[in-house]
């Protein structure tokens, strides 16, 4: 006999006609909306069903055809090994506030040794060779000379920068750190261009490589961008972050592939649908298994919208758009999402997204100026050659100069 502690903690206050009733239309397998979506799913198999994951884009062309899988992000070439340089700028801002937190503590100055040396040993593994015949990213061809010298740069200046730190932790403050390395408007330890151009270019060399990649995947495909069923799954980056039209570097990729045919109210973010990894998938006949659940989860979705206009005709109605990108000036104070950029050298605007990304938690890091990069190899016609890399192109990168000597105490 079941006792009172091993019955169900909602049965003594549940209705169970009124639950049955909620259970009808919705939260059960056989309810009035899983039958609609199934007919929706059924009504749209043979529509190209664009999923996204945490790495990899699958395209599920529909009719039962097979899968195919375009690699992106944490499986591609190059994107971690330049992904260390973007992060000098953040990793030496994290060690100087833990000596805010702690400053009479050992923490921050083991931490700074650590990153000195992790420098110091990728700026020894550093070279020309290494860009252009081991990671041998196609879209960076003719940069891979411009690559080296800007990691050399930035390791050099990092290492620099850090070893006066603990030399003279007085100096060690966020002026300084502002001054004499992220802007390179002092001398004490020879920067000649600003960290905040390193971070802006490794940023952009990523996204512009991601980018030129599933723009020419998706060109080799006839798709009819008009009935393309889109749906971006699992988390990207911080646990907070891409989860709106306008914060989502992925959602920005796969319009401006589609050369924004592709409606926005057809490309759902589910973060916390479940999500697959396709490099431990064994086969395609793996990879094919989620697609039927992956249609079901966008058609569910759908047919909650398609709704609206059969019970509110003659209402105002939803209008997809993301969130227009501020102009910004002198004056602006504030943003409430990442600001348009004018050009290869708009610094006011492409530093003020360094900012955004790290003080608005829907941003993606690495996605900094992704959306900038997609929109520039469009106009370009895919070509990234033609593009300008801002903070790379016409920046020069020589090597430090001797730091002016320790101010006298």
């Amino acid at each position: 006999m079941t006792t009172a502690s091993e019955r169900d903690p909602h049965s003594d206050h549940e209705s169970p006609e009124l639950l049955r009733l909620f259970e009808t239309y919705t939260a059960t397998a056989d309810s009035i909306g899983a039958r609609l979506s199934e007919l929706t799913a059924a009504a749209t198999a043979n529509d190209p069903l664009v999923v996204a994951t945490t790495s990899d884009i699958v395209l599920f062309p529909g009719g039962g055809r097979a899968p195919e899988i375009q690699g992106f992000r944490k499986s591609t070439r190059g994107f971690k090994e330049l992904a260390g340089i973007s992060h000098h700028g953040p990793a030496v801002a994290s060690l100087l506030k833990m000596r805010e937190l702690d400053p009479d503590g050992t923490l921050w100055r083991s931490e700074s040794e650590r990153l000195i040396a992790a420098t110091r040993a990728a700026r020894a593994a550093n070279s020309v060779a290494l860009w252009r015949e081991r990671i041998a990213v196609g879209a960076w061809q003719g940069r891979e000379e411009r690559i080296a010298k800007l990691v050399n740069y930035s390791c050099e200046l990092t290492e620099r920068y850090l070893a006066r730190a603990l030399r003279e932790p007085a100096t060690f403050t966020a002026h300084d750190l502002r001054t004499h390395y992220l802007e390179a408007k002092g001398d004490a330890v020879g920067a000649t261009v600003p960290m905040n151009a390193v971070m802006i270019a490794t940023f952009f060399l990523v996204g512009m490589d991601i980018s030129h990649r599933i723009i020419g995947w998706f060109d080799r495909h006839a798709i009819d961008w008009t009935r393309a069923m889109a749906v971006i799954v699992g988390r990207q980056g911080r646990p907070t972050a891409g989860v709106t039209w306008a914060s989502n570097s992925v959602c920005a990729t796969l319009r401006a592939a589609s050369r924004h045919r592709l409606p926005l109210e057809r490309l759902y973010i589910a973060p916390h649908a479940p999500s697959f990894e396709v490099a431990q998938l064994p086969d395609l006949a793996a990879v094919r298994a989620f697609e039927a659940p992956m249609r079901q989860l966008w058609c569910r979705t759908r047919t909650v919208s398609e709704l609206g206009p059969l019970m509110y005709e003659g209402y105002p109605r939803f209008e997809a758009g993301a969130a227009a990108r501020p102009v910004i000036d002198a004056h602006t104070a504030a943003v409430g999402e990442m600001p348009a950029i004018a050009g290869p050298d708009d610094w006011l605007a492409l530093n003020t997204r360094l900012r955004v990304v790290l003080e608005d938690p829907r941003q993606l890091l690495s996605g900094c100026v992704t959306d900038y990069a997609a929109a520039q190899l469009i106009a370009h016609d895919n070509h990234p050659a033609r593009v300008t890399v801002p903070g790379l192109d016409g920046a020069e990168y020589p090597p430090l100069p001797p730091p002016a000597p320790p101010a006298p105490h």
